[in-house]
């Protein structure tokens, strides 16, 4: 009974440590931003993550390569990070935080929407519903935006932040297929690699001699999200998938974008229009109407994988 209570135990606080990693990501990003370019800030996180993650290449298991593999790993990585962070790069710029948080709850019904489509899974009625509300909560959520110091243009931001989400499920999609033979740590690495090379000119481009005028809390921002939130917040997921059954575990992810939310309020001073948190409330509801329904058609390793970058 004492181990049982202490595994429950260790999965509630690596839940709990995943969920608060990725709901703050999105303000950090923004902090992240006031000092450097979009391009600077995904290739630095990038490099960050790769340094980091290095080490870790040599007790990684061997991947069982198949013929054809190759056009699946350029997909994956092409999907996420570039397109991703292409768009969520410059989305953060345009909109609130805590609107991007919010958007990011689509994510798991995007990958049962293209299961369906790609993959020929089986996808629910309630999940054909919960997925065509929740595009109309996004579509209230950048109409219903307002101007402001933190999101100068919200629709054109959410609407980026929404492209990402759509790259973000097609490339979890694109894992599936080769999810069994490669290790996900491994899937990981090579998207940060690909992300470190892919994202270096624009880097450069971004003037490199004025990053040491960024603020330390800029430069703390950026070390968060290479470390913490690109392989942190995805090892503690991971870890709690182990040890809980993983559409229990799922639901966990529904709760990142209260803190997406809040984080934005506190440390951002971010507001959202009233028409906003009706939307707010009608994408979670959304995410929790699919939840509440039968077993995703995605496991929650896979999503995990991928939203240790999508965030």
């Amino acid at each position: 009974m004492q181990t049982r209570n202490t595994d429950r135990l260790i999965s509630l606080l690596c839940l709990v440590g995943a969920v608060v990693f990725w709901g703050t990501s999105f303000a950090a990003l923004k902090s992240a931003l006031a000092s450097f370019s979009p391009m600077t800030v995904i290739w630095l996180r990038m490099a960050i993550a790769t340094t980091v993650f290095a080490p870790m290449w040599f007790f990684l298991p061997k991947p069982e390569y198949r013929r054809g593999d190759i056009k699946w790993l350029a997909l994956i990585t092409l999907l996420q990070p570039c397109v991703y962070y292409l768009a969520e790069g410059y989305a953060i710029r345009y909109t609130t935080s805590s609107a991007a948080g919010v958007i990011s709850a689509i994510v798991p019904l995007l990958v049962a929407a293209g299961a369906w489509l790609f993959l020929k899974e089986h996808l629910t009625l309630r999940s054909v519903m919960a997925i065509a509300i929740s595009l109309a909560g996004v579509a209230m959520l950048s109409l219903g935006g307002q101007s402001q110091a933190s999101a100068p243009n919200p629709a054109l931001g959410n609407v980026l932040e929404l492209i990402a989400m759509v790259a973000a499920a097609g490339s979890m999609i694109a894992l599936k297929h080769v999810s069994t033979r490669y290790n996900p740590w491994f899937l990981t690495g090579l998207q940060a690699a690909v992300g470190a090379v892919f994202f270096l000119p624009g880097a450069i481009a971004g003037n490199p001699s004025t990053w040491a005028d960024a603020t330390p809390l800029a430069w703390a921002c950026v070390a968060f999200l290479g470390t913490v939130v690109s392989l942190g917040a995805f090892g503690l997921y991971n870890t709690a998938v182990t040890r809980m059954p993983a559409n229990r575990a799922a639901l966990a992810i529904n709760l990142v974008p209260a803190v997406a939310l809040l984080t934005g309020w506190i440390a951002l001073g971010e507001t959202l229009a009233p028409v906003q948190l009706a939307a707010c409330v009608i994408i979670v509801g959304a995410v929790v109407l699919s939840e509440t329904g039968t077993k995703p058609a995605v496991p929650a390793e896979e999503i995990a994988t991928g939203l240790s970058h999508a965030s």
